[in-house]
């Protein structure tokens, strides 16, 4: 993400009624805008499989699938995001057309400009929305998922899943061998990743 400088602070409605005529995203971290940058063919597939196996699994049970385009509200820090898939089961989220607050279930796939800020920054503010049972992790160089749950203390308990595994998302009951997220994508070899892709892997 990269902050526009043109405007030093928005507010929650002025960002609103920019972004429904804005031809990119931005996400909103208090009163700050980011434009949010392209995906990888790998980052679009893998959302698109998820966007396949959630929706007929969700079909008739009350709850809604959204992905990359549909922003979830953080109100008590003032932010924005736009979710890669979020999933809210709660009535109250039909009140609101370009945002939802009552998510239970949010993935993110990861990219080397954003893993370190889904993994800390934005794992602990969506850690605030109390409706939040499971926070996904989806690494697009590999068959590598990382879960991670709320338990009944309120703390989050990671489970790591890879390629003979099946992927369990307990907030919505969900079952599927993770090489059905993985379908269709074309990993880069790791000799065609070179030095730097493999120090990015390390660090």
């Amino acid at each position: 993400m990269t902050v526009n400088q043109h405007h030093p602070y928005f507010s929650p409605e002025a960002y609103l009624e920019a972004e429904k005529e804005s031809p990119h995203k931005h996400e909103y971290i208090q009163g700050q805008i980011y434009a949010m940058a392209g995906a990888s063919d790998a980052h679009v597939t893998i959302t698109t499989n998820l966007i396949a196996l959630l929706r007929n699994h969700l079909r008739g049970t009350g709850c809604r699938l959204y992905a990359t385009d549909m922003k979830a509200r953080i109100e008590f820090l003032n932010i924005f995001y736009y979710p890669d898939v979020m999933v809210t089961c709660d009535q109250r989220d039909r009140n609101f057309d370009y945002y939802k607050r009552y998510p239970c279930l949010i993935i993110e796939v990861l990219s080397d400009k954003t893993e370190a800020f889904d993994r800390c920054d934005q794992f602990t503010d969506y850690s605030e929305l109390e409706t939040l049972q499971e926070y996904v992790l989806i690494n697009q160089k590999r068959m590598r998922v990382e879960r991670f749950r709320r338990d009944a203390e309120g703390h989050w308990v990671l489970h790591r899943y890879k390629e003979r595994d099946e992927l369990y998302l307990e907030s919505i009951d969900f079952h599927c061998p993770i090489t059905a997220v993985y379908e269709d994508v074309a990993f880069i070899p790791p000799e065609d990743i070179g030095f730097a892709g493999i120090w990015r892997e390390i660090v």
